[in-house]
């Protein structure tokens, strides 16, 4: 007999009562956490493992299985905090805004899913194409999580190396990740021999889709600045939520277009925003666009971590083995530390930065996406494993990032 206390209620009531919860929450958390060690996802996923634990079934199905509707919310999570990430950087095509986050990319991205790789593989038992897939999607930082350690608003001069560059490698590695994971799927679907994909994945998804998502980005970016403010000066009367709501353009056309155009939109997102940072010199317009975006933001954190919260009260208890948690561990603060400081080896930052830089390598929201957009486009063995282990690892990383990073930024950084 179903003895759940919400069992004669409709589920779409029980949705409007958690949402009115949740948005009272996003309404009076921040502020009442602010000088808290914890923080808000923290709080988020609390929340929705209590409340979703009085339900005898979930109101969703598994996300391996059906991955299509956590795909789609993710990505909307993801677009969104790459556009406030591009309207940080200051400079966004400097010199200095990129000297360390270029290392991030080009040696700590590629040495950690190696690294992440054979570790899923040799220890941890994964077939060759669901430890690469696991790689991958551990691979990229996550810049829906990482607010506390990356550069301040718009009118803010924040010049701070570490900052600069763990904003910039959020930005641009979340797009950066797509080659990996459909390397993955190719080798799930299609088999382990390179003469049947290596050449396609090579012209199609590493130099098409990436050069091609930087062109949308910039000439989308470059034509919204010359048109959303350039017609008439903005009336002081005007609702600052209007004017916000521009960044929902220049998050949603480059994407489009991009996705359209079969090249990589996150990377589209992210150009775009940087551009548009460049071209407009209105500080004010940029405050208002960041903090609608940073708004919005917060709405999908807190809807992504429902998302999470669902799954692990009702299917991850069934999928979690206890291997994941010292292979998180292992992930958080051996893999990337490692991959990060190697990276940063031979530059002139100070060794405390080079130690910060390195181990702040928050895993979230983007590992979810881009593992549910593997599992949605072919079968990995296994799935329901590495999903529960990225959770682990999400998990883990937002309780030490996420309590710690205030403290250690602000005071060794800032």
């Amino acid at each position: 007999m179903n003895t759940d206390i919400f069992s004669l209620i409709d589920l779409y009531d029980i949705v409007l009562l958690y949402a009115g919860i949740v948005i009272l929450a996003i309404s009076v958390i921040p502020r009442i956490i602010s000088d808290k060690v914890i923080t808000s996802p923290i709080v988020y996923l609390g929340l929705s493992i209590v409340f979703f634990s009085f339900l005898s079934h979930s109101p969703l199905p598994h996300l391996a299985e059906e991955p299509y509707l956590g795909k789609r919310l993710t990505e909307l999570g993801v677009i969104i905090s790459l556009t406030s990430a591009g309207l940080k950087l200051k400079n966004p095509f400097s010199y200095q805004t990129w000297k360390y986050a270029t290392r991030l990319l080009i040696i700590t991205m590629p040495l950690t899913i190696i690294v992440v790789a054979l570790y899923g593989w040799v220890a941890l038992g994964f077939v060759p194409a669901t430890a690469l897939l696991l790689g991958a999607v551990i691979a990229p930082t996550d810049p829906v999580l990482a607010s506390e350690i990356q550069t301040t608003h718009p009118h803010e001069d924040d010049y701070s190396s570490s900052r600069l560059a763990l904003t910039a490698e959020a930005g641009l590695n979340d797009g950066l990740a797509f080659p990996f994971t459909n390397m993955a799927i190719a080798l799930a679907a299609i088999g382990l021999s390179p003469s049947l994909w290596l050449v396609d994945w090579i012209v199609y998804d590493v130099i098409y889709k990436i050069v091609m998502g930087v062109i949308v980005g910039a000439i989308i970016g470059w034509a919204l600045s010359k048109t959303v403010f350039s017609y008439k000066k903005l009336s002081t009367h005007e609702s600052l939520i209007s004017i916000g709501i521009y960044s929902l353009s220049l998050t949603l056309i480059p994407y489009g277009i991009a996705e359209i155009l079969g090249c990589y939109g996150f990377i589209s997102v992210f150009v775009a925003a940087c551009v548009f940072r460049h071209e407009e010199t209105n500080y004010e317009n940029l405050q208002h666009l960041h903090d609608f975006s940073e708004e919005m933001e917060k709405v999908f954190i807190a809807i992504l971590f429902t998302l999470l919260g669902t799954y692990i009260v009702h299917h991850f208890i069934y999928d979690f083995e206890w291997y994941m948690v010292p292979a998180a561990v292992v992930i958080v603060f051996i893999i990337r530390p490692f991959s990060g400081y190697v990276a940063l080896m031979g530059t002139s930052l100070p060794k405390t930065k080079k130690m910060i830089i390195s181990f702040y390598g928050i895993r979230g929201i983007g590992s979810i996406y881009y593992l549910l957009y593997a599992l949605y486009h072919t079968q990995f063995d296994q799935s329901k494993q590495i999903l529960a282990l990225v959770t682990v690892v999400i998990m883990v990383s937002i309780v030490a990032h996420g309590t710690t990073a205030r403290y250690i930024i602000n005071r060794y950084v800032n």
